[in-house]
């Protein structure tokens, strides 16, 4: 399920936020705001514990979703496995807000794509500093999205991309 289809969490679901990745649904909280009551998600961001407050009328909006499912990410590992794509001379930091503007739309098949991109040019030359951080966390917000989705481990699921890159 991607951003654009409306879904109601509650307490315990996981969801994930665009750029930060998964969390856990802590409470779902109203609160006053500029006179008006409204209801808000508590989001804590698995990865670094840090919580977000997530008006519940605007989720959909932000781009919360629900991890994605075992079909989208057959399509993941598809795009991942897609040829090396060819790389024109632009410049690093075009490239990078090229890459940067695709992991802000929240699709987990964007992300996907610039992690794919930063692999296969990695594999063709050094990465600037910002392209090697923007790579670890396109793969962070990958890898925890599918092991979340699958229950697997981290580990395994980081294990299983660095071989489609090996070759």
């Amino acid at each position: 399920m991607q951003a654009g289809e409306a879904h109601e969490f509650k307490v315990g679901d996981k969801a994930v936020y665009p750029t930060q990745g998964v969390a856990e649904v802590v409470s779902i909280e109203e609160k006053n705001i500029a006179g008006n009551r409204q209801q808000f998600y508590v989001l804590r961001i698995l990865d670094t514990d840090r919580k977000i407050l997530v008006p519940v009328k605007t989720a959909q909006n932000v781009g919360l979703r629900p991890p994605i499912s075992e079909t989208d990410i057959r399509e993941i590992f598809m795009i991942l496995n897609e040829d090396t794509i060819a790389f024109d001379n632009q410049t690093w930091n075009r490239r990078y807000r090229g890459f940067m503007d695709k992991i802000k739309t929240g699709s987990v098949f964007d992300v996907a794509e610039v992690m794919r991109d930063l692999y296969r040019l990695r594999a063709e030359k050094s990465l600037s500093f910002g392209e090697r951080r923007m790579l670890e966390h396109a793969r962070s917000l990958v890898v925890k999205e599918i092991a979340v989705a699958r229950s697997n481990s981290v580990e395994h699921v980081q294990a299983e991309i660095e071989e489609i890159f090996a070759a």
